[in-house]
C-alpha cells in the first residue's frame, strides 16, 4: 500500500480538469478543503485518515471499496457520485448533501449525521445499523435491503423511499415522514412508530400486516 502524506494523490488540486486513478493508496491528515472531484477522477481501496473534505465538490467521482475515518464531510456536495462497498467511521456529514450519488453496500459506524440531505440515488444494502439520522432527509433514495436495525430517525424524512427488504427491527421512527415509501417490510410491533406521518396506501399495508382486512 503506496502512504501518501500532506500532498494530493497523482495530480495537483484534483480539479475538474484532471482525471485521477488512484489504487490502495492511504492519505493522512490532508486538507482538501473546498477541492473539486469530477468524472474520471476514481478511487479504489484506497484508505483516508483524518481528511478535511469541508465544502468539497464532487461531481461523479468514483470510490470503491475504500476506508473513510475521522474524515470530515461538512457542507460537502456529492452529484453523481459513486462511494461502493466503502466503510466510514467516525465521520462527519453536518449540512452534506447527496444527489442521485450510488452508496450500494457502504457501511457507516459511529459517524454522526445532522441536517444530512440524500435525493434520489442508491444505497441498497447500505448499513447505517444505530446511526443517529433524526436530523436527515431521504427523498427518492432506493434503500432496498438497508440495515437500519436500531437507527434512530425521530422526526427525520423519508419520502418516496424504497425501503423494500430493509431491516427495520428496533428503528425509532417518532414523528418521522414516511409518505410515499415502501414499507412492506416494516413490521409495526418492532419498531418506535407514534406520530410517524405515512399515506392511506401505506396505512393499509401496515394494517395488513397486524392482521386485519382492508376493505
Amino acid at each position: 500500500m503506496a502512504a501518501v502524506t500532506g500532498a494530493p494523490l497523482s495530480v495537483p488540486g484534483c480539479s475538474l480538469d484532471h482525471m485521477v486513478n488512484e489504487r490502495d493508496a492511504v492519505v493522512r491528515d490532508e486538507d482538501w478543503y473546498a477541492r473539486e472531484l469530477g468524472p474520471g477522477t476514481t478511487y479504489t481501496g484506497c484508505t483516508f485518515y483524518d481528511t478535511d473534505w469541508t465544502e468539497v465538490a464532487n461531481e461523479g467521482a468514483v470510490f470503491d471499496a475504500c476506508t473513510f475515518s475521522g474524515v470530515r464531510f461538512n457542507a460537502s456536495r456529492h452529484i453523481g457520485a459513486a462511494f461502493t462497498n466503502c466503510s466510514f467511521r467516525k465521520c462527519g456529514f453536518f449540512d452534506t448533501r447527496f444527489e442521485q450519488c450510488k452508496l450500494v453496500g457502504s457501511r457507516f459506524e459511529q459517524s454522526t449525521f445532522g441536517l444530512l440531505e440524500a435525493t434520489g440515488g442508491d444505497w441498497s444494502f447500505a448499513d447505517l445499523r444505530g446511526a443517529d439520522l433524526r436530523k436527515a432527509g431521504f427523498d427518492g433514495v432506493r434503500l432496498r435491503e438497508a440495515d437500519l436495525t436500531g437507527t434512530r430517525l425521530e422526526g427525520a424524512s423519508l419520502i418516496r423511499c424504497d425501503l423494500s427488504g430493509a431491516l427495520l427491527h428496533g428503528a425509532r421512527l417518532k414523528g418521522a415522514d414516511l409518505r410515499g415509501s415502501d414499507l412492506s417490510s416494516l413490521d409495526p410491533r418492532t419498531v418506535e412508530a407514534a406520530g410517524a406521518r405515512i399515506d392511506l396506501e401505506q396505512a393499509a399495508v401496515i394494517a395488513t400486516a397486524l392482521g386485519y382486512e382492508v376493505g
